[in-house]
């Protein structure tokens, strides 16, 4: 799937004020990331890592990924890992079976970004 397409696809996950009309969910296993309402769709380009298995085999290699879901406050989270600080970002990843990375926090402004293509909508 495009970047395009999957850029429209995330559009029809928003409400009226840009947030998420669905809960999100890991895209491996059932563990809810946020609830609905929680988080503001933005586009932004950011180099992430390529989602793996904690000895996945992709872990130098990254992807531009444009759309993310911005989360204010980490306490905002129903259930996320966060990684070691590697420069100045910490990698955010799966609570329950720790595949990501899904997105990032970035330690300087507090913020985290879920990229809407990493994860499953209920």
């Amino acid at each position: 799937m495009s970047t395009r397409a999957r850029a429209d696809i995330t559009e029809l996950k928003k409400n009226a004020e840009g947030k998420n009309k669905d809960k999100i969910y890991c895209m491996f296993c059932s563990s809810k990331m946020l609830n609905a309402g929680a988080a503001r769709l933005i586009n932004m380009d950011f180099a992430l890592p390529h989602i793996h298995s904690k000895a996945g085999d992709k872990a130098n290699q990254s992807e531009t990924i444009s759309a993310y879901w911005l989360i204010e406050d980490m306490y905002t989270f129903e259930n996320i890992g966060v990684s070691h600080t590697v420069d100045n970002v910490k990698y955010l990843a799966c609570a329950d079976c720790e595949r990501g990375p899904v997105g990032w926090h970035d330690l300087s402004s507090k913020k985290s970004y879920i990229a809407s293509c990493r994860v499953k909508y209920e």
